[in-house]
This record gives C-alpha cells, structure tokens and sequence, in this order.
C-alpha cells in the first residue's frame, strides 16, 4: 500500500489510511493519488495550478466512490448529528463559495485583459493614450484583486476550522474522517495557491511590481530564470503595464508596450487553462455535497 500521512491503528495524524481488515481498493487509491498530489511541484505559475487541478479532480472523484460505499453511508448516517458531520456539511458548501469566487476573478480578469488588448490593438502605430489604457486595465486589476483578498481571508479562516472533532471513534469511521479531511485540505491548499496568483503575490510573500521589473527586464536573464519561474502570469503582467506608468512621463518604450502585449497574451491562455481546471472541480465539489445530502436524508 501507498504511504499516506494517516493512520487511524496507531493515532488520528500518522501515516497510513486503512481499514482494520481488508480495505477497500479505494483506501490505497486514495493513498496513491495523494502521495502523488504531495509530490507534484508546488510553484506559483498557472501550469503548476493546473496540474494541481487536474490532481485535485482525481482525489474528488475516488472520495465520490467512496461516498457510495454501504459502510460510508452508514456511518455518515449514524452520524448525522454529530460536530464532524456538521462540519463537514458547512466546509462542502464554503469551497464552493470559495471556488465560485476564484471563477468570478477569472472571468474578470479575462475580460479586462481581452478589453486592453483590443483597445491596444487599435491604437497600434500610435503611443498616445497607451498610458491611459495601461491605467484602466489596472484599475480593473486593483477590483479582482480586492474580491481576491476576501477570498483569501474566507479561506484562512476554513483552515482554522479545518479539523473535525471527531476522537472516540472506532477505526473504520477514523479512516473516513480522515480520508475526507485530507481531501478538504488539499483544496484549500490549492485554492490558496491559485487567489495567490490571481492577487498577484506569491504565498510566501508581498514582492512589489518594480522589484519585478527589475529582475525580468534586467540583461542577465539566465541569472533571473529560477526567480521568474517562481513569479505567476498575473504577477507578470502587473510589472509589465508598471514599468509603462513608471516612464509615462517620457516617450513610451515600445519594447514595453510589447512586453505587455505578450505578457497579457500567455495571461488570457493561462486563465483559459485555469478556468477549465475551475469549473470541472466545481462540478465535483456539487456532486460531492449532493451525494452527502442525499445520504444524510434517508
């Protein structure tokens, strides 16, 4: 079996999901799918997001068939008017507001990007107005960014409250609470990750647009490719329409103006790909909170 951060024989944090007798085949699935969700990169570029996306789905999809077990719906109702059920009621229905949020800036920012780009594209030939367009585009970026920061906010506080109080349980229904809360937190995880982008900021920190621009646009590129590899598309595309505001009042550059135009380019593409991964987890998180219901009805 695949080495997992559970094991409900020996304490609720350690390291291995499985039933006492013989488990189900989805118990080292999930086991699997969860090691190898661990082990994929974790940088802030959209194709990073992407493939935590796709790695995400399958995990939903395995706790959807375990969901349809007879053992997991009996226990989830037997349990029905216990704190972890409840708990875990409330966390399916805040993901999905969650995941709702994080589609809405997508949608935003791909419109705001579409609009720049076509109001660039007719004034091509022309530097007057660039610094303008450059402005609104940002303002619109400045809105999703705000609503990104809510999201944010939302999500630190599903964290908190990320574990259900479940103790004097037997070991079979320990395995389920844990297998469930893994899946939980590995959406989070990802969700944080993706706002992170979209707010233009990395997790790990609050770096500015003209530090950036400084390590994009400066000649010794090969030096800056780890540190540029770490810096998401939105965070991109914010130093590029900076670096024009910041000589707005010299002639604009039309290598910048460029910049921008490639930079918001691969950022439409990106958003196509994110919002794609988006919408087929949400139909996963709908199924998952349906099935519970469903269950928890009868």
């Amino acid at each position: 079996m695949a080495v997992s951060p559970l094991n409900p024989k020996a304490s609720y944090h350690a390291r291995s999901i499985s039933l006492p007798s013989r488990p189900h085949p989805l118990i080292p699935e999930f086991d699997e799918l969860l090691c190898r969700f661990r082990a994929s990169g974790a940088t802030s570029s959209s194709s990073s997001i992407s493939h935590k996306l796709s790695g995400l789905r399958d995990l939903h999809d395995c706790v959807d068939n375990l969901l349809l077990l007879p053992f997991t719906q009996q226990t989830l109702t037997q349990c029905r008017q216990e704190q972890w059920v409840n708990e875990l009621l409330d966390g399916s229905l805040r993901l999905l507001d969650i995941c709702g949020m994080a589609m809405d800036a997508l949608l935003q920012t791909r419109e705001g990007a579409h609009e720049h780009q076509s109001s660039m594209h007719r004034r091509r030939g022309s530097k007057n107005g660039i610094s303008s367009e450059v402005e609104i585009f940002l303002t619109s970026r400045k809105k999703v960014k705000k609503a990104t920061q809510k999201a944010l906010r939302n999500l630190k506080d599903m964290e908190k409250d990320c574990r259900f109080s479940a103790l004097d349980k037997d070991a079979e229904t320990l395995s389920l609470i844990s297998i469930l809360r893994e899946v939980k937190t590995a959406t989070l995880t990802v969700f944080e990750a993706l706002l992170s982008s979209i707010a233009g900021a990395t997790a790990g920190s609050q770096r500015s647009s003209w530090s950036l621009v400084s390590k994009l646009m400066q000649h010794k590129r090969v030096a800056c490719e780890e540190a540029e590899a770490n810096i998401s598309e939105f965070e991109k595309v914010d130093g590029a329409l900076y670096t024009i505001l910041g000589n707005k009042n010299k002639s604009v550059n039309a290598v910048h103006v460029d910049n921008v135009h490639n930079e918001v380019s691969k950022l439409e593409s990106s958003i196509q790909d994110l919002e794609e991964g988006i919408e087929f987890l949400s139909r996963r998180l709908i199924k998952t909170r349906v099935s519970l219901l469903n269950t928890l009805s009868y």
